[in-house]
């Protein structure tokens, strides 16, 4: 009887283990499909000016461009022109 119940609780904690690697898989899927591939290299600076408007200048690249405040291009500016 000893025995049965440490069998049940190593199958209980192997069990555990393998909801959270498929928990983990399941996020990484989720992120990869829901990610915006045209902004993934882009890291957006805002520069608040009066008016309402922003400059917004990409870190990575160097683009910028004037936008509502708060609200960061949705896509690289760098490569826009180039097709």
């Amino acid at each position: 009887m000893f025995s049965a119940s440490r069998s049940m609780r190593a199958r209980s904690r192997r069990g555990a283990g393998v909801i959270v690697v498929v928990g983990l898989v399941l996020a990484f899927v989720l992120i990869a499909v829901f990610s915006n591939r045209a902004t993934r290299g882009c890291r957006w600076r805002e520069y608040p000016a009066e008016g309402g408007a922003s400059r917004w200048v990409c870190a990575a690249c160097g683009a910028g461009t004037v936008e509502p405040r708060g609200r960061a291009p949705r896509r690289c500016l760098a490569t826009a022109g180039k097709k």
